[in-house]
């Protein structure tokens, strides 16, 4: 075995952000991208001679071949160890979870979430530090720097290590391990979740359905759900992971999981559905012809923590992304809680939950999580579900009118256009900045419009302050109006629309959430002048 350092040239991936980088596979492709950083980031996260590694991904096209690419470097560059999951494979928040349980000192996690896969699709690397987030952006920006000026690389010449068998393999000197990918999450969610509760409820004639996309979580509800829980074969759907996801786009929500909506809203439809994305973090519950919001979602879980064991002495705090419903906000009121909110990303939240402020926390872009781990946590979400269902003997919907009736409803959407002309989509954000000072005051959709802002953020914990994190016009009822641009994509931008008005009145919480809405959404339209200057007539995904 032969050490390398081969010369490259500088390039640079992209501004650092929680998602990483993601580019096209065939971007990757290219000679010495992925490697260079590869290196970047090693180059840039402290001296970790002789330290543990965790790596692992969603299992999507090129997967495997950037962990044999990823070990041999591990090698060149003096980590003692890699923990890597068979056959390549770790949920992200799974790898969060064995970087925390063996005191790792980071990990690379492969994985574009829930954007598409294939060979001409979408790819993505991320580094996640040693309490199982993701790296800080002082560490980010600091990979995008050394991005910058690379100019070679180390890796060892030796054969590709056998993924596809448990066991340890010595490589170069360094330690192999490659690990069984659900069990040690497994244990965790045995440890939080009343699994006994969740079998009889199983075993009662309740009907669920989990539809895993193709994607990473198929192995883990299969493993969980089907076998430590005992629901019956076929509950887990689509449960193979795949290199192309199936061809479809696994992201849990209303439109890309239409499968999964058609079976909930059917004749003969279950009790309860569920569903998570590409890497395992995101979640959508549905109950017999009812879809939960992922904000009254989070709200329902923090009003119900103490009904599962791991959360039976209650919770330190809540917090929410900016963008994400203030149902939650109203919970947190009522049980003397503090609720913070955030920028969206979830190194936000883990600041909060190392310092003990919160232990629940989610972004309405259908991520929820808690302390267990430092990444949102799809298949945790709904095995929380499951255990309140369980304990309440209650349907989904009942639940959630039960919750209305004491908190009021939060009325909430996002309508996203996707693929937008990046000038046309600055535009749009930059029409609303301009009737900030015009707008306070006055009437907009039947509300008195109490502000305007770009939202900022002051970390309690660190004190790093985060600005422009999205446009808001605010109401003097608590209604609101968001925009943001995305940058979860590959290509273009992503408009993101958020709409919000809290109904207290109970006569009025059966109405159809985007009728609802109706004048919100007008009067956004005309504000920012979105339809002609994108050409968009209606959003891609309306959730």
């Amino acid at each position: 075995m032969q050490i390398e350092a081969v010369s490259s040239r500088p390039f640079e991936g992209q501004r650092p952000g929680t998602s990483g980088l993601r580019k096209k596979v065939t971007v990757f492709q290219q000679p010495h991208y992925l490697e260079n950083f590869v290196q970047s980031v090693f180059d840039s996260i402290g001296d970790f001679a002789g330290q543990t590694l965790v790596v692992g991904g969603d299992g999507r096209y090129f997967n495997r071949q950037a962990i044999q690419t990823i070990l041999k470097m591990a090698a060149a560059n003096g980590f003692g160890k890699v923990l890597v999951g068979q056959g390549g494979i770790l949920s992200t928040p799974a790898a969060s979870c064995v970087i925390r349980q063996y005191g790792a000192y980071g990990g690379l996690i492969l994985s574009a979430s829930h954007n598409p896969a294939g060979p001409d699709d979408d790819f993505g690397i991320k580094y996640n530090i040693g309490n199982g987030g993701p790296a800080p952006e002082g560490v980010t920006e600091a990979v995008y720097d050394r991005t910058r000026e690379i100019a070679s690389y180390q890796t060892v010449v030796c054969d590709d290590v056998d993924l596809d068998h448990i066991g340890a393999f010595d490589l170069a000197g360094m330690r192999v391990q490659v690990i069984d990918p659900v069990a040690d999450y497994a244990a965790l969610m045995q440890s939080l979740f009343d699994f006994d509760a969740i079998r009889s409820l199983l075993a009662s004639g309740f009907s669920m359905a989990f539809d895993a996309m193709h994607a990473v979580t198929g192995p883990y509800a299969k493993a969980i759900l089907e076998g430590m829980l005992g629901a019956p074969a076929g509950t887990v759907r689509n449960g193979e992971p795949k290199e192309d996801f199936g061809g479809g786009h696994p992201d849990p929500n209303l439109t890309y999981a239409h499968e999964l909506v058609a079976l909930l809203y059917g004749d003969d439809a279950p009790d309860f559905g569920a569903a998570s994305d590409g890497d395992g973090d995101r979640n959508m519950i549905l109950g017999s012809r009812f879809f939960v919001t992922p904000s009254d979602s989070l709200a329902v879980l923090a009003a119900n923590a103490t009904l599962a064991p791991g959360y039976s002495n209650g919770i330190s705090g809540v917090a929410r992304s900016m963008p994400t419903s203030a149902a939650v906000d109203r919970v947190a009121a009522s049980m003397g809680l503090d609720c913070y909110e955030t920028p969206t990303g979830w190194k936000f939240f883990g600041n909060l939950m190392d310092a003990g402020r919160v232990t629940l926390c989610g972004e309405e872009s259908f991520g929820t999580g808690s302390d267990h781990v430092r990444e949102k946590d799809g298949l945790w979400a709904v095995l929380f579900w499951l255990n309140i269902l369980a304990v309440r003997k209650q349907s989904v919907q009942a639940i959630l009118a039960d919750h209305w009736r004491k908190f009021g409803r939060n009325y909430y959407s996002r309508h996203d256009y996707e693929g937008v002309d990046s000038a046309a989509a600055a535009q749009v954000l930059q029409n609303v900045r301009d009737q900030f000072l015009a707008l306070p005051g006055t009437n907009l959709a039947g509300r008195r419009v109490a502000c305007c802002d770009d939202f900022s953020y002051t970390d309690p914990v660190d004190g790093s302050v985060s600005e422009n994190q999205g446009v808001r016009v605010l109401f003097e009822d608590g209604s609101r109006i968001i925009f943001r641009l995305s940058g979860t994509g590959t290509s273009g931008a992503t408009i993101r629309l958020y709409l919000e008005s809290y109904e207290a009145d109970q006569a009025k919480h059966g109405m159809d959430a985007q009728d609802a809405l109706a004048d919100m959404i007008a009067a956004a339209g005309k504000v920012s002048q979105l339809q002609p200057l994108t050409g968009r007539n209606q959003p891609t995904v309306i959730t």
